[in-house]
């Protein structure tokens, strides 16, 4: 397969150096194709190939309108998506809207209208109904983990969007899981699939069960992440009410966990995921929410403290772990009266925990928090910089740096964080002066 000269430019700009087979087939597929359905893994690459393919579809070299519009269930992955595409380095713009964003930053950003509009189907809407943007210029639609779209209630706000596209001409779905019927108000009457999910069975993953006795399945998770240690770890719950109290009654008993689910603000899940990235938590309790879409990577562990009703959620979990070739474990948190779903088909290694209750280790980092960012001009460099001449920090104390539009994460080395609060008091960085604190 030949890629066109802008896209062989994006591959040349990222870590990875070769397409896998889903990729080039999706990718081929979108030159001929004009409706496509990508079904594949969770973690197997359908961002890539999607925005990839988008580069064929978008006369990139034309400015001022929007061509695309990529349609996604979370902020999250809204902004991921966003973020993967600028880590392509071309000239060509992309933005996103969601909800809790500014929306008059938003609004400033069609002033001079990206080539990509990426963003939820809520706000996506909502600037329809304002007529801040064209939708006479968009003539390709991306779906992005659409049966999560419907799952999640957005179908009416999906329809609305569709029926204000008049020149839609390109319909690219993915998700992780099979699409067996494609609403007709997106008005194509065939598709071509692309079905990678025979690939779902993960070789490097292994099936845990763990029982607890007198169904005190809170003391059994504490036994377990004490025999884990701490490795990264995603814990799922079926509620927020349950994700609250496992994470409040974890870090009550001395281990360190972060929580995420829908009914945080969007910067409490953006610095709960920036925490967990940067090993500040190494224990992440959440929802199904986490399940897909989202950049964590090196996820070594999965507990499924509650089961989801699904087998659909319990395999998006699953995916979290084991990715890439790597190995991976699922534990299984069962009571002692508890059956084991029917849609589990796979064998379960029964695990043996010791008696003994011992805590893991604490995180080696913790996170700072500077109040400056891209806006600011200010870069990784310049961070490094500061934190090495200001904070009299070593580069090996120094982890995980994100810059965002007007905030800077840092991880750093956990013995020496309280005498870099006080060595920065004070001071500037790039001639601006930021509060600094550590994120609690």
């Amino acid at each position: 397969m030949k890629l066109t000269e802008i896209q062989q430019k994006a591959l040349d700009n990222l870590p990875i150096k070769a397409l896998n087979s889903m990729q080039k087939e999706f990718i081929e597929a979108s030159v001929k194709e004009n409706n496509l359905v990508l079904l594949s893994p969770t973690g197997t690459g359908k961002t890539f190939a999607f925005l990839l393919a988008l580069l064929q579809k978008t006369d990139w070299k034309k400015r001022g309108e929007i061509q695309a519009l990529i349609i996604t269930p979370s902020r999250e992955l809204a902004t991921q998506i966003e973020t993967v595409f600028k880590s392509f380095k071309l000239p060509v713009k992309i933005n996103s809207v969601y909800g809790g964003h500014k929306i008059k930053t938003e609004v400033n950003n069609f002033i001079e209208p990206p080539t990509i509009l990426v963003g939820t189907p809520g706000r996506v809407e909502d600037h329809i109904n304002r007529k801040n943007f064209d939708t006479s210029t968009i003539h390709t639609l991306v779906l992005d983990e659409f049966d999560k779209s419907l799952e999640l209630g957005f179908q009416e706000e999906i329809k609305h969007i569709v029926s204000r596209l008049p020149n839609l001409k390109n319909r690219l779905l993915t998700s992780a899981t099979n699409l067996k019927n494609k609403p007709k108000y997106l008005g194509a009457e065939t598709y071509k699939e692309i079905n990678y999910l025979q690939e779902q069975k993960v070789k490097g993953l292994e099936l845990w069960e763990v029982r607890a006795e007198e169904n005190d399945k809170l003391e059994v998770l504490i036994r377990l992440i004490g025999e884990i240690g701490n490795e990264p770890t995603l814990i799922f719950c079926n509620h927020r009410e349950a994700v609250d109290r496992i994470a409040r009654l974890l870090t009550k008993t001395g281990i360190p966990a972060g929580l995420f689910h829908g009914g945080l603000t969007q910067n409490e899940r953006e610095r709960a995921l920036v925490k967990f990235r940067n090993g500040s938590v190494n224990l992440l309790v959440t929802t199904d929410l986490a399940s897909r879409g989202l950049d964590i990577p090196s996820i070594k562990n999965i507990i499924h403290y509650q089961l989801p009703p699904k087998e659909d959620a319990y395999i998006h979990r699953n995916g979290r772990t084991a990715r890439m070739q790597e190995k991976g474990s699922a534990y299984l948190v069962f009571s002692e009266d508890e059956i084991v779903p029917e849609y589990i088909q796979n064998e379960l290694k029964f695990k043996d925990l010791e008696e003994e209750l011992f805590l893991p280790e604490a995180p080696q980092w913790k996170t700072l928090y500077i109040g400056g960012g891209k806006k600011d001009k200010i870069n990784k460099i310049d961070v490094v910089g500061f934190l090495i001449k200001k904070g009299n920090l070593a580069k090996e104390d120094i982890g995980k740096i994100e810059v965002f539009d007007n905030m800077i994460y840092v991880a750093i080395c956990a013995e020496k964080a309280e005498q870099v609060l006080q060595k920065l008091h004070g001071e500037k960085i790039k001639k601006k002066r930021c509060k600094i604190a550590l994120s609690k």
